[in-house]
């Protein structure tokens, strides 16, 4: 018996699916236990190793075990202990950092995840305004806050279809409720943004968006649609709330809007913010945040993990690394030849095809057109795009299957070989066609 069948039958008995969260759950067969990781490749449970671009959905941006951030945490424990329930100077000191590179945050609160990043962030909203409602986009993904777990049904709507996706929550266990405060606009949608505020900007905290969509192939929002948001929030007081969860500190050091060069009144931190240890934090303009605090009425964020001596080291190491060397240029370059290199495969093999989004965390489409919104989605052929996913990771590359994940990129696919990258990739591209 293989050690993946042996394991999957002991998990099995002790938690829901076998696994620690549903999305490490690809079934009895499939699901991946890791017995190492270093740099961009990870090797499993058998011992087949794999070229990893799937990074933990996005975490890992300089690679996996990185000496300069591992050792900065091993300091830390060994000098200092991990958490006392108190400050540190490392708290201001990360803040500095991320505000040298992020000139849209002039506080900042830490959190643990991305979910809880976005709950402070909300919440903020909400106190600073003295309204409830947000609106957030069709395909984001916000965390696992039953508020953000509304979601258009793409998958059982048709194409071309006059009607809206149905509305639905992503599971069992969101209460209806919570869908009364939360609205949903299309990306890149001019009018429904002009119909959002002319009917609700009075009710409105809050939209959150992420402009590069990290679960929708890295389509992005167009600059003249993002700028037109900005201004209609801050023609109506409402808080644009920028998710930067996965691009914060991957696409560029300070993150998407800085390739916008617009800015929200609010940003959500995760993810790169550490190298993958588990570390977030939501910030913005001074007077929006500074109605968080123990004052009357004002905003309660806390958490007992919160600023963990073990986070905020990764996350200085982290930063210093991403500020200071040529680290950002050599992921971005990897990037690009990565795209080359698939194009080069998709067209010999008669594939129309689109790469979306920046170099470090770029979506494909097998579709001519660069997607613009999440029904574009649903047009291109993500069942192709399944079928030579799952080929790669039988040849030794990993990565999620669905279209919708991008690839990511770290530092550490530098060492890459890329002509064996691109024979695999061939051949799993033929396999697939040949699959129907």
């Amino acid at each position: 018996m293989k050690q993946q069948a042996r394991l999957m039958t002991e998990a099995y008995r002790h938690m829901p699916q076998g696994v620690a969260e549903n999305y490490r759950y690809w079934g009895a067969e499939r699901t991946v236990f890791v017995q190492s990781a270093k740099g961009c490749r990870f090797t499993d449970c058998d011992g087949k190793t794999y070229v990893d671009f799937r990074l933990g959905y996005g975490p890992i941006i300089l690679g996996y075990r990185d000496d300069r951030v591992d050792q900065a945490v091993i300091r830390q424990i060994t000098q200092s202990g991990t958490l006392t329930g108190f400050s540190s100077e490392l708290d201001a000191q990360v803040v500095q950092q991320v505000k040298a590179l992020c000139p849209q945050i002039d506080k900042m609160r830490f959190a643990n995840s991305g979910t809880e990043a976005v709950m402070g962030a909300i919440r903020t909203a909400r106190g600073f305004t003295g309204r409830e409602r947000v609106a957030i986009v069709e395909g984001s993904f916000h965390g696992l806050n039953d508020e953000m777990m509304w979601k258009s049904d793409i998958e059982h709507w048709q194409p071309g279809s006059a009607t809206a996706p149905q509305v639905i929550p992503f599971g069992a266990g969101v209460p209806e409720r919570t869908r009364s405060l939360v609205d949903i606009i299309q990306l890149n949608d001019f009018a429904g943004l002009e119909q959002l505020f002319a009917e609700k900007h009075a009710q409105l905290a809050a939209v959150l968006l992420e402009p590069i969509i990290g679960n929708a192939g890295s389509i992005s929002a167009t600059p003249e649609w993002l700028q037109r948001l900005r201004d209609l929030c801050t023609e109506h007081g409402t808080q644009l709330i920028i998710d930067e969860v996965k691009t914060g500190f991957r696409v560029a050091k300070g993150g998407a809007q800085s390739l916008y060069r617009i800015y929200g009144d609010l940003t959500t931190f995760a993810k790169a913010m550490g190298n993958g240890y588990p570390v977030a934090a939501f910030g913005g303009r001074a007077e929006v945040m500074d109605v968080v605090g123990s004052h009357k009425g004002g905003v309660v964020h806390g958490g007992t993990y919160t600023a963990n001596m073990v986070a905020i080291s990764a996350a200085h190491a982290t930063l210093e690394v991403l500020t200071h060397t040529d680290a950002m240029k050599t992921i971005n370059g990897v990037g690009h030849a990565i795209q080359a290199l698939l194009g080069r495969v998709f067209t010999a093999a008669g594939i129309a095809h689109a790469f979306a989004g920046p170099p470090a965390m770029f979506g494909i489409h097998f579709t001519p057109d660069v997607p613009t919104n999440y029904r574009d989605w649903r047009r291109t052929d993500s069942a192709l795009y399944q079928r030579f996913a799952w080929h790669l990771i039988d040849l030794g590359v990993m990565l999620e299957p669905d279209s919708r994940e991008p690839w990511f990129i770290c530092e550490a696919h530098a060492d890459l070989d890329f002509a064996w990258l691109e024979d695999v990739a061939t051949q799993a591209i033929q396999r697939a066609q040949l699959d129907i």
